[in-house]
């Protein structure tokens, strides 16, 4: 699998861990955010709700926050460890689900609160609410665990780092970011292509058809064999049968078998 260690430049949410396969955001309240921060961001609890969900969460993904009371992007970080099931969490309940599962991560952009993202103001300009009307957008966000786009991600997490960072040291990031996770996808395409060609190569053939080489050079150029026992049939045909006008000419039968004409009269001897 492509590392980032083709890209040097690269920053650290990249570097030792696998590129990405998938983005995610995480919806919490305001309290569960604050006890995931004051963690460090090391780890991350759950909802049982998401089992599927949960179960696709990989090394090297990468995850936004949304804290839903307040409507505000805060804080994005990079999976380390797949999930596992525990007993409890810090996490406190939302509703009636608990938070039984566990994943490991690393933080990567993390805002002071005077910098939160007013999600508000672009919302409008991710492709995960097309098909949302404006005015109900955060109805989108409901639910612990959402699957981002690329582009989506990529877009947070710019702004982020713009407040962060400066605009031209965000751009430089998400320039390197962009270009490493192209290069993973194109790779990937190439390892599929290869292994169809490799099974292609390797499917098994009929044991009555021929390799393709002998069945077009058997079609195209008759062997002499054949040629001589054609020459043969040929010279053995009964005559007459082989010529334009002798066909199924009886020979004429001779003199012998010839009888007397009815009207041929006959004189008795003396």
């Amino acid at each position: 699998m492509l590392k980032c260690a083709q890209f040097p430049d690269a920053p650290s949410i990249y570097r030792d861990l696998d590129m990405p396969h998938n983005f995610w955001m995480i919806n919490c309240n305001n309290h569960n955010f604050d006890i995931t921060q004051d963690m460090g961001f090391s780890q991350q609890g759950l909802k049982a709700e998401y089992r599927r969900k949960v179960q696709r969460v990989e090394p090297g993904d990468r995850i936004i926050y949304y804290v839903s009371g307040q409507r505000v992007f805060t804080a994005t970080a990079t999976v380390t460890r797949g999930y596992e099931e525990v007993r409890s969490t810090p996490w406190v309940k939302e509703g009636k689900t608990t938070w039984p599962y566990l994943i490991h991560i690393k933080p990567d952009v993390v805002l002071n609160r005077e910098q939160y993202i007013d999600a508000g103001l672009i919302a409008y300009r991710l492709e995960y609410l097309r098909k949302w009307p404006p005015e109900d957008w955060h109805m989108a966000f409901q639910g612990n665990l959402h699957l981002l786009s690329k582009g989506d991600f990529f877009l947070l997490e710019t702004e982020m780092m713009k407040l962060k960072h400066g605009r031209e040291e965000a751009l430089r990031r998400a320039d390197v970011e962009i270009a490493a996770e192209t290069e993973r996808v194109n790779a990937q395409r190439e390892r599929r292509r290869r292994n169809a060609e490799r099974d292609t190569a390797r499917a098994p053939r009929p044991r009555n058809e021929p390799a393709p080489e002998a069945a077009e050079r058997k079609t195209d150029e008759p062997s002499a064999a054949n040629e001589e026992a054609t020459a043969v049939t040929r010279d053995q045909s009964p005559p007459g049968r082989n010529r334009p006008n002798g066909r199924g000419r009886r020979p004429q039968s001779r003199g012998r078998n010839r009888q007397t004409a009815p009207n041929t009269p006959k004189f008795d001897d003396d």
